[in-house]
């Protein structure tokens, strides 16, 4: 028996792009909060639903280690749990189900149940933890501990911690004051990486890839304000750890994890002037390399040395938030960069030795073909490493979300990443934004090939074949994109003059 067993509901098996990509990494957020609650003297378990089948794998680790405490605790360090895809938030209530019926008391903590406590409460959770998590799920299991409260009886609302939401006895939804976020990143415990189940990642990872990557973060936050991009759980707060620290657990990883690459998962890493230079100065001073990839901003890429220090550092690819190669378009995204920048950038990390890929938003209001075409033409002169392709997605808290929340419909939610679907009246349908995304990597993949058959690089027959194709059927896919322009957008539904959940 253990006092919590912590637990979070992102599949990969249910978000089937992710499943074939098979890019597994252990839940870090999870591993910060369950490090911190064993600090506190309580003894913790871990169920990983990563990998895992089904929720029928929470249930037998809740039969195994009979908590009296069960906590699912989404890793905030995950961009897709800030989607509440609606695959994971069913998984999600359904493992809340599991618990209450074995007589756990259930926390829940993420952000989507920052963003809407009322579904996981209505779910049967007992307390939703809202923003940053550690030090408010330690005071609600001391005061659990100190109460004779039992699962079942609810929370109530008297003498919680901040940052809680809670039934009162009406059933009405209650929050205390919010919680002041961690600001010395230094005083946390490292992760409780002993609890990942390393052999079975390692597994999936070098039968799949050939190598072995694991996941770190040097920061909580992120202080700029692209309009579409939602923040509940540190809002415009900003912490950093220390360059030390970092490689103090990349030290710790390499001697006792043996991974080959690591992927760094802040939102930005690097915001503070000269820390990447300290970081590879420290990685130079222990002798700690491990290849890296991580995101960054072009603006901040441009600063002195830093691209130079990445490079120094490790840095097998950088990722951008590129967007849109219309300027147009950042600005109405308040992106607050330049696509001169993003060219420059790219110039240099490829001089530097470091790949460069971007992350590319299409269907923001206002984008017209003009602009789309922008954006087309920015991958074809700069050919990054790789890209990533998404559409607006209107989320709670932002000013985006405000701006077109009264044309959200019943569905406010993509059932997984591939989803694509245009959650508010875009510029064009969904059909020609799934489209475009085929459109986009027939170009782009035929190209990137076709341009390292030009430098000699050998491809390999099945790469060749494929940029034939590419080529080939790339005409025709854009006279249907062309048709598809035409498509109107579907009328606003009879909820649409209502806020979506």
């Amino acid at each position: 028996m253990v006092d919590v067993l912590f637990g979070q509901s992102y599949y990969l098996r249910f978000d089937p792009k992710l499943w074939r990509a098979m890019q597994p990494y252990p839940p870090l957020g999870t591993l910060y909060a369950a490090a911190a609650v064993r600090d506190s003297g309580h003894s913790v378990a871990l169920f990983d639903a990563m990998l895992a089948e089904s929720p029928a794998e929470w249930e037998a680790a809740l039969d195994k280690h009979q908590p009296r405490v069960a906590v699912l605790y989404e890793d905030n360090f995950n961009y897709l749990s800030k989607m509440s895809l609606l695959r994971m938030r069913e998984a999600a209530f359904a493992m809340i189900a599991a618990a209450k019926q074995r007589g756990c008391i259930m926390l829940v903590a993420g952000a989507d149940m920052t963003d809407h406590p009322e579904k996981y409460l209505s779910a049967g959770a007992d307390a939703v933890i809202l923003g940053e998590g550690e030090h408010t799920l330690i005071d609600l299991l001391t005061r659990i501990k100190n109460s004779p409260l039992s699962a079942g009886e609810g929370m109530g609302d008297s003498e919680m911690p901040p940052g809680v939401a809670t039934l009162n006895a009406a059933g009405e939804v209650v929050r205390t004051l919010p919680r002041p976020t961690i600001k010395d990143l230094d005083s946390l415990p490292m992760p409780a990486w002993e609890l990942v189940d390393w052999p079975l990642y390692k597994r999936v990872w070098r039968e799949t890839h050939g190598y072995f990557s694991v996941n770190m973060v040097t920061t909580r936050g992120c202080p700029f304000h692209c309009n579409w991009c939602a923040k509940p759980i540190w809002g415009q707060r900003y912490a950093v750890r220390s360059a030390k620290s970092v490689v103090d657990e990349m030290r710790w990883l390499r001697d006792n994890v043996q991974p080959d690459h690591v992927w760094f998962m802040d939102d930005i890493m690097g915001i503070q002037d000269r820390w990447i230079e300290e970081f590879a100065d420290e990685l130079d001073r222990q002798g700690v390399h491990i290849p890296f990839k991580s995101l960054n901003r072009v603006d901040l890429l441009l600063r002195g040395k830093t691209i130079a220090a990445l490079a120094r550092a490790g840095a097998k690819i950088v990722w951008v938030g590129a967007e849109s190669g219309s300027q147009k378009i950042l600005d109405a995204m308040d992106k607050g960069t330049q696509v001169t920048q993003i060219y420059e950038a790219t110039r240099q990390l490829h001089a530097h030795g470091v790949q460069v890929a971007f992350f590319l938003q299409f269907g923001y209001p206002g984008e017209t073909r003009e602009d789309v075409e922008m954006t087309l033409q920015m991958v074809r002169d700069l050919l990054p490493d790789d890209i990533g392709i998404s559409v607006s997605y209107p989320l709670p808290g932002t000013p985006f979300y405000e701006r077109v929340k009264l044309e959200l419909g019943e569905r406010a939610n993509w059932v997984d990443s591939e989803d694509l679907a245009m959650l508010y009246k875009g510029p064009f349908a969904t059909e020609f934004y799934r489209h475009l995304h085929t459109v986009v990597h027939k170009d782009y993949r035929s190209r990137k090939t076709w341009a390292a058959l030009r430098r000699g690089k050998w491809v390999g027959l099945r790469a060749a074949g494929s940029m034939v194709y590419h080529r080939l059927t790339l005409p025709l896919a854009l006279r249907k994109l062309k048709a598809l322009e035409s498509v109107p957008t579907p009328p606003l539904s009879p909820s649409a003059n209502v806020a979506g959940p």
